[in-house]
C-alpha cells in the first residue's frame, strides 16, 4: 500500500508540474498575433498524418530516417507497456495484462525487440554527434545547452531501455524460480540473454526487478517534465505544428492587410477599407509575430537540416535558419518569464531584432525556401525573416545600401538597374 501511495503521489505531482509548464508555453504562443489556419481541414489532417505520423520528409536522409523510425516506433509502442506499469503501480498488481495469453507474450517480445533497436539507434546517434561530429550538429548556436540537451535525452533513453530489459530479465528469472506474485507471463527474446548476469537469490532478484521498475517509471515521469525545456518537445508539438503549417505554394508571401487596402483604394476609389487601429509593419519582437511562428519555434528539433541546405550558410554567411528558430524560442521564453515575474505590462528593453537576431543575418537570406522544404516538421523560418525585414524597411527605413539602390531603381526605372526604361532594348540593336 505504501508503494502505491508513493507511486500515486509521484505520478500526480509529475502530471501537475507538466501541466503548469505546458500552460505557460501555450500562454506564450498566444502572445503572438492572430493567424487563420483553420481552412482546408481535410488537407491539413492529411499533411499531419503524412509529415508528423508518417515522417515523410525524413527519408531524404535514409540512415538517420531509419534510426529515427526505430526510436519513434519504439517510443509509441513501448508506451503500451508503460500503461501496464501505471495500472500495476496504482492497484498493486503485477503484469495486469497477462490474461491476454499468447497476445501478451507476443507484445512483450515485440517490446523487447523494439527496446533493443531503440538502444542501438540511440547509441549510433551519440556516436554521430560526439565522435563523428556530423557537420549539421555544429554551429555557433549549438554550444553548451543545445549540444548537451540531445546527449542527455539519448543517454536517458538508453538507460530507460536498459532498465526495461533488466526488469524483464529479473522477472523471467523470478518466474522460473516460482516466486510468489510473479505470474508466468511474457516472452523475453532479448532479456533472456541478460539473465545469467543477475544473481540467483530471490530477494536480490526482487530488488533488481523492483529497482528497475521504479527507475523506469520515475525516468519516464522525469522525461515528461524535461520536455518543455528541451528540443524534444517536438514529440508533442510536431502534430499541431504540421496541421497548422502553411499550405500555400512555397515562395508565396503573405500580404499585409494594411498595404493591400491602400492598393485597393488606389485602384478603386469606391473601396472603403474598414477602420482599424494603425498597426506595425513587420515584426521587431516576438509579440509582433503570429502564434504560428511562435509554435514553430517551440517545435524546432534543432536537427540542422534547414541550416545544412541554406545557400547563405553554405557560402559562409552568418545566417543559420536553425538559429533563427532557436533565438525566437529563447526570446518568447524570456518574455513569458518576465510576465511571470513582473506582470504582462513589463518591458525589458529587448527585442528579437538586434538583441537576438542581427540585421546581417536577415539580409543574408535569399528567400529560396530551402530551409522550409528541408524541415521535417514544416517549420517556416523564412516567414520570421521576412517580417523582421519588413520592420527594418517599412518602420525604420533601414536596409543595406545595395537594396536601397535597387528599390530606388524599381521606383524610378521600373527595373532593378540604373538605365532608363527607354534604353531597355538597346542591347537588341545592331551596330
Amino acid at each position: 500500500m505504501v508503494a502505491q501511495i508513493i507511486f500515486l503521489v509521484l505520478t500526480l505531482a509529475a502530471i501537475a508540474l507538466f501541466t503548469i509548464n505546458l500552460r505557460k508555453i501555450i500562454r506564450n504562443i498566444r502572445l503572438g498575433k492572430p493567424a487563420d489556419r483553420n481552412d482546408q481541414p481535410q488537407k491539413r489532417l492529411m499533411t499531419m498524418l503524412r509529415v508528423a505520423f508518417g515522417q515523410s520528409k525524413m527519408v531524404v536522409r535514409p540512415i538517420p530516417a531509419l534510426l529515427h523510425f526505430f526510436v519513434y516506433i519504439g517510443f509509441v509502442i513501448i508506451n503500451i507497456e508503460v500503461l501496464e506499469i501505471m495500472i500495476d503501480g496504482i492497484f498493486g498488481t503485477h503484469r495486469i495484462f497477462n490474461g491476454l495469453g499468447g497476445l501478451y507474450n507476443f507484445l512483450i517480445g515485440s517490446f523487447e525487440i523494439l527496446a533493443l533497436t531503440v538502444w542501438v539507434s540511440c547509441a549510433i546517434f551519440l556516436i554521430r554527434r560526439n565522435i563523428l561530429k556530423m557537420k549539421r550538429f555544429t554551429g555557433v548556436e549549438m554550444t553548451t545547452w543545445p549540444k548537451s540537451d540531445a546527449n542527455y535525452i539519448l543517454i536517458t533513453e538508453i538507460l530507460l531501455m536498459s532498465a526495461f530489459l533488466l526488469m524483464n530479465a529479473a522477472d523471467a528469472k523470478l518466474q522460473a524460480l516460482g516466486a510468489s506474485h510473479y505470474v508466468q507471463a511474457g516472452a523475453f527474446p532479448v532479456s533472456q540473454f541478460l539473465m545469467d548476469l543477475l544473481p540467483d537469490s530471490e530477494s536480490a532478484l526482487i530488488a533488481v526487478e523492483r529497482g528497475c521498475w521504479w527507475f523506469h517509471i520515475i525516468g519516464i515521469l522525469a522525461f515528461l517534465n524535461y520536455l518543455p525545456y528541451s528540443k524534444h518537445f517536438h514529440i508533442l508539438f510536431a502534430f499541431p505544428n504540421t496541421y497548422f503549417s502553411n499550405l500555400e505554394p512555397k515562395g508565396e508571401f503573405t500580404n499585409m492587410a494594411s498595404v493591400t487596402n491602400e492598393v485597393k483604394a488606389m485602384l478603386d476609389p469606391s473601396f472603403v477599407p474598414a477602420e482599424t487601429e494603425p498597426g506595425k509593419f513587420g515584426a521587431k519582437d516576438v509579440t509582433d509575430l503570429t502564434w504560428v511562428n511562435l509554435m514553430n519555434a517551440y517545435t524546432c528539433t534543432e536537427c540542422g537540416r534547414c541550416t545544412s541546405v541554406c545557400p547563405a550558410n553554405i557560402t559562409g554567411k552568418l545566417l543559420s535558419p536553425r538559429k533563427i528558430m532557436m533565438d525566437t524560442r529563447d526570446r518568447i521564453t524570456e518574455v513569458g518569464q518576465n510576465i511571470d515575474k513582473h506582470g504582462a505590462d513589463h518591458q525589458d528593453g529587448k527585442s528579437l531584432l538586434d538583441d537576438y537576431i542581427s540585421r546581417e543575418e536577415i539580409w543574408a537570406c535569399t528567400s529560396c525556401n530551402a530551409c522550409v522544404q528541408a524541415c521535417p516538421v514544416n517549420i517556416d523560418p523564412l516567414q520570421i525573416i521576412i517580417d523582421l525585414r519588413r520592420y527594418a524597411v517599412m518602420e525604420e527605413s533601414q536596409a543595406p545600401s545595395s537594396i536601397n539602390a535597387m528599390m530606388g531603381n524599381i521606383e524610378n526605372n521600373q527595373a532593378p538597374w540604373k538605365y532608363s526604361p527607354a534604353d531597355r532594348f538597346n542591347w537588341a540593336e545592331g551596330d
